[in-house]
C-alpha cells in the first residue's frame, strides 16, 4: 500500500487545527514511503499536505482537469501533475491509479468523490481501504447518518464495515495496511428477494 489517494478541501477551513492534522497525516504518510495523489491544487488542505510530503521527499501526483489549470490553481512544484478533460476523468484515473483511499475534512467535492469510492467498493469495482480522517469530529454527523440509513436499511451494515473512521493518522493508516474487506457476496441477490416479499 503505497500509492494513497487523499481527498481534502481547497479550503483551509476556520480552525488552524485542520491545517495542523492535514500536515501530520503528511508526516505519516511520508514515514511510510508514501506517494500522494490528490487533485493537484496549491491551495487549501490539498497544498497543505502535498508540501509536507514535497518537503519530506516523497513523490507527489496531481490530477487536474484543463478548465482548472486554466485558473492557475495547479501545483507547480509536484512531481507530476495528470491533466483530464473532465470532473469524472480526474475521478476515474484516481481510483484506478491509488492503493487506498482517504477523505480528509472538506466540501462538496470531497463528499462526491468519498460517495464514489464507496459505492465502488460496495460494487466490488474497487477492493481498497477507504477512510475518513475525521479531524475535530468533522465528519461525526455523516457517520450518524450512516449509522441512520443501516437502522432503517437503505444501507446495509457490512458496506459500512469497510469504511475506516479515525482522527488519528497514524491510527488510520495501520488500520489502512491491515485492512481485509468484508466480503458481500449475496447483496443484490439479497435486494431481489425483499422486492419479491413486497409485491
Amino acid at each position: 500500500m503505497k500509492k494513497i489517494c487523499v481527498f481534502c478541501g481547497s479550503s483551509m477551513g476556520l480552525d488552524k487545527r485542520y491545517e495542523e492534522a492535514a500536515a501530520r497525516l503528511g508526516d505519516v504518510l511520508a514515514d511510510n514511503g508514501c506517494t500522494l495523489y490528490y487533485g493537484g491544487g496549491s491551495v487549501g488542505l490539498m497544498n497543505v499536505i502535498a508540501n509536507r510530503m514535497l518537503s519530506r521527499g516523497c513523490e507527489v501526483v496531481g490530477v487536474m482537469p484543463d478548465f482548472l489549470l486554466a485558473h492557475e490553481i495547479g501545483h507547480s512544484g509536484i512531481t507530476k501533475m495528470i491533466p483530464t478533460q473532465t470532473m469524472a476523468e480526474r475521478k476515474e484515473i484516481l481510483i484506478h491509479e491509488a492503493d487506498a483511499f482517504i477523505a480528509m475534512p472538506g466540501g462538496f467535492g470531497t463528499l462526491d468523490e468519498f460517495s464514489e469510492v464507496v459505492v465502488a467498493d460496495q460494487l466490488r469495482l474497487i477492493e481498497k481501504p477507504i477512510a475518513l480522517y475525521n479531524t475535530l469530529g468533522y465528519y461525526d454527523d455523516l457517520v450518524r447518518w450512516i449509522d441512520r440509513g443501516v437502522k432503517d436499511g437503505f444501507i446495509r451494515g457490512d458496506h459500512y464495515k469497510n469504511v475506516i473512521v479515525t482522527d488519528d493518522p497514524k491510527e488510520l493508516f495501520d488500520k489502512m495496511n491491515n485492512y481485509q474487506a468484508v466480503k458481500i457476496e449475496k447483496w443484490i441477490h439479497d435486494i431481489v428477494d425483499e422486492k419479491k416479499c413486497r409485491v
